[in-house]
């Protein structure tokens, strides 16, 4: 696929796929690399522009992480944020120093030249900034070369230009929502600076891609492990559109699925859009391993064990099966260390069926690694997936089992079925779905007493989870109101037996983690 290209060196900024987002948000497509990444590789990729991330070292550390000093010399607009606005005006003579003061958070910026990066804009804005260097005062070498763009009561050159070389740096963060203006600064060096025409839109990419696997599959079928979470809906979507009846999907039923999740699957996918869907009702064989474990790895371990088993035993019959779809995204290709054919540091590998044998040996389709969450959504809706599908909460791969603290049993798995059914169902009547990244229901093995009926009781507990995200890296407990979490209170209490008290969890993240277990 041609299409104009933003490269986001990363530095270990917290925010760079906040840049690649905010860049795509403007119909231009953003790939984020090493920050190493050679300037050969660069020319080669045909990037448009370059955005130097932040990062947490400074640029005289010793370690301190670098860029090939080539790519400035590649003739393309490069934009430095904060560590990237450091380093490069380091590499191109000037000196960075620690700030007599450092700056973190909310700062005004006072703009001094409004054209190029700061067109269009008032005389100050809002800005948030995170930072212990600076450029060094004037006087020192290198600061001739440098045309001073803002400034703050802290920052002298809180953004600067250099007079000779495509380079523009800024000592904040406009990627950030906390940086109102951000976005018009990105979109001024986009379009205005770097010449894109905005050529990255959705329906390109659809079309671009149902193509391309076109051409890859051929004659061949491909197999796709369908669970009705976002990413793998989507992609059974896709490449069904690509190559119809040669796709085959794959259900497995865990017995650790939320209520009716089976039968809505499969009205969806088989019945609305005619796949071809197999189920594997491999429940009584989850059951059984996960007895008597109450250890949320060991879960883990045999609820994948057993995946690849009930995957294996319908995947091995689809004669000319050669291709495995899976919907791996972005973030998955950046975390599992590929980044533009260069080997970087592996964080996880992402194994989205369960990590197959080695004898399945299936090429691999992924149409959505180019991709973040919300741009699949987009996709989701274009294709006409229904938006129960489309904007559904995420969903462990371990289903339940790991929002049963302790063991997993039958009569557990129905108590906790049935407080969250009511859970999603108060929250989508009080029109809270879509403002509410996650919610869930946790199973609580601490029994406590009660009063039901004028009598004791002695019931478990059920926890509530809600949490607001962008990236689910970090996330704020909902604020759900009093009076709606009242109604799931009293509704759990009163019709799931074995139950008499409910809690909210208000831990964010961190330190809390999202799911329980």
């Amino acid at each position: 696929m041609s299409r104009e290209i933003i490269a986001i060196l990363d530095f270990g900024s917290q925010y760079s796929q906040l840049i690649a987002r905010r860049v795509r948000e403007q119909n231009v497509y953003s790939q984020i690399c090493r920050a190493d990444i050679t300037a050969e590789v660069l020319s080669r990729l045909g990037v448009k522009g370059l955005i130097l991330s932040g990062g947490p070292a400074s640029v005289y550390d010793k370690n301190a992480p670098k860029c090939d000093e080539k790519i400035f010399d590649l003739d393309v607009p490069i934009l430095g944020i904060c560590y990237g606005m450091q380093l490069g005006c380091q590499i191109l003579g000037a000196k960075i120093v620690a700030a007599q003061r450092r700056e973190y958070g909310r700062t005004t910026l006072s703009i001094l030249e409004k054209s190029d990066l700061f067109a269009n804009l008032p005389d100050s804005i809002t800005a948030w900034a995170s930072h212990g260097d600076q450029l060094a005062p004037a006087g020192i070498k290198g600061e001739d070369d440098f045309v001073k763009l803002a400034t703050t009561d802290t920052c002298p050159f809180a953004a600067v230009r250099h007079k000779k070389k495509k380079f523009f740096g800024v000592q904040f963060h406009p990627e950030v929502s906390h940086t109102p203006k951000g976005t018009l600064i990105l979109k001024n060096f986009l379009y205005d600076i770097c010449g894109c025409s905005g050529d990255w839109k959705m329906s390109d990419f659809v079309s671009e891609t149902v193509e391309a696997v076109r051409r890859q599959v051929g004659d061949a079928k491909v197999i796709c492990g369908l669970s009705g979470g976002v990413d793998s809906s989507v992609v059974a979507s896709l490449v069904h559109k690509a190559i119809g009846e040669k796709l085959v999907c794959i259900f497995v039923d865990n017995g650790l699925l939320r209520r009716n999740e089976r039968e809505n699957v499969v009205s969806t996918f088989r019945n609305h859009f005619h796949m071809d869907l197999r189920v594997v009702d491999w429940s009584e064989q989850f059951l059984a391993g996960l007895a008597g474990v109450t250890d949320p790895q060991q879960k883990r371990r045999i609820i994948g064990s057993e995946f690849i088993k009930a995957f294996e035993s319908q995947a091995l019959k689809i004669p000319n099966a050669k291709f495995l779809a899976q919907g791996t995204l972005y973030p998955d290709v950046i975390e599992s260390g590929s980044k533009d054919g260069n080997t970087a540091a592996n964080i996880k590998l992402h194994h989205n069926v369960g990590g197959l044998p080695a004898e399945m040996s299936f090429e691999l389709i992924e149409p959505l690694r180019d991709l973040f969450k919300d741009e699949v959504r987009v996709v989701g809706e274009y294709l006409g997936l229904p938006e129960d599908i489309v904007w559904r909460h995420p969903f462990p791969g371990p289903g339940l089992a790991v929002r049963i603290i302790g063991e997993v049993t039958p009569q557990r798995l129905e108590i906790l079925r049935a407080a969250d059914e009511i859970l999603i169902d108060e929250i989508k009547s009080a029109r809270l779905y879509r403002k509410i990244s996650q919610a869930l229901a946790v199973l609580v093995p601490v029994l406590t007493v009660g009063v039901m009926g004028d009598e004791r009781s002695y019931e478990n507990i059920i926890a509530i989870r809600a949490v607001e995200t962008v990236d689910f890296m970090t996330a704020d407990f909902s604020q759900i109101p009093y009076e709606v979490l009242g109604i799931i209170s009293n509704r759990i209490i009163n019709e799931v037996r074995g139950i008499n008290r409910v809690v909210y969890d208000i831990s964010s993240k961190p330190p809390a983690t999202i799911e329980w277990e």
